[in-house]
């Protein structure tokens, strides 16, 4: 039978929606940038965590605006009095959701986290060289959206970025500034978000479970993306492209034909 979820923030901006409610522990999740915003998706409960005793909060922005608007203080109170009764915090999120995660940690007391190639900012000023998401910067208010005045100091994890985007190095390397305990854990072509690879050889689920364990080891997770790098479409491409532009003509040519037996990437 399907869970159903209560929702218990509805604006035309953000969503909170919640799973499990009498569950004594708490795993967040947010949406991250989607190709084409404008609507809410259908909200759907992490099952391995719900089995394992947890509430599911998945938060959503409708539009790509990296949950800085005119409602986020609104939503920020009322998920801090839904994340309040849970003795157990834990969040995670990807790029656009991963920067969700930094700036509501405090709000919702987030004790453990895995982010995959989170930004710390778009504020042009905030992060000068990132010029990536300069379409959704416009009505970015970087006082609202400023995470390091927001931060769970004491937040755990790890953030996961590779190594060959060295935007996704550049903003990892302000979170970890903000954020003392927070480890960085370096996916060599695992692309954007890094963990296209462990998605790729069924990994990134059990990246996801050490959060139930708290033991969230950056070693574990590297040796889970080597073990699947081998048939992984996306590392031999990554690896072909990067070796070109460091002038390894033999390696890139290797792995062009490595990537060229593969099956199709994951999207």
């Amino acid at each position: 039978m399907k869970a159903e979820g209560r929702i218990l923030f509805d604006g035309d901006r953000l969503r909170a929606t919640l799973f499990n409610a009498d569950a004594k522990k708490l795993i967040v999740t947010f949406r991250q940038r989607v190709a084409e915003d404008g609507v809410f998706s259908e909200s759907t409960p992490v099952q391995r965590f719900v089995k394992r005793g947890y509430a599911h909060l998945h938060l959503q922005a409708r539009v790509n605006d990296w949950y800085v608007n005119d409602e986020t203080e609104a939503f920020e109170a009322r998920i801090a009095e839904i994340a309040d009764p849970y003795r157990r915090v834990v969040a995670t999120g990807f790029s656009m959701g991963g920067f969700g995660a930094l700036r509501f940690s405090k709000a919702l007391g987030v004790q453990h986290c895995i982010l995959i190639s989170p930004q710390f900012s778009i504020a042009p000023k905030v992060v000068p060289k990132d010029r990536r998401y300069r379409d959704s910067a416009d009505d970015f208010d970087p006082v609202l959206g400023d995470v390091a005045s927001r931060a769970r100091r004491g937040m755990r994890g790890v953030v996961l970025a590779d190594p060959f985007r060295p935007l996704d190095i550049y903003n990892a390397q302000m979170i970890l500034k903000a954020f003392p305990k927070l480890r960085l854990c370096r996916l060599g072509c695992g692309g954007h978000p890094a963990t296209r690879v462990l998605g790729e050889s069924g990994g990134f689920s059990r990246v996801q479970g050490l959060l139930l364990s708290g033991q969230v080891d950056p070693e574990d997770i590297v040796a889970m993306h080597r073990a699947g790098r081998r048939e992984s479409p996306t590392y031999w491409r990554h690896l072909s492209e990067n070796a070109e532009k460091r002038g390894h003509a033999a390696l890139s040519a290797f792995a062009a034909a490595k990537h060229g037996e593969m099956g199709r990437e994951t999207p």
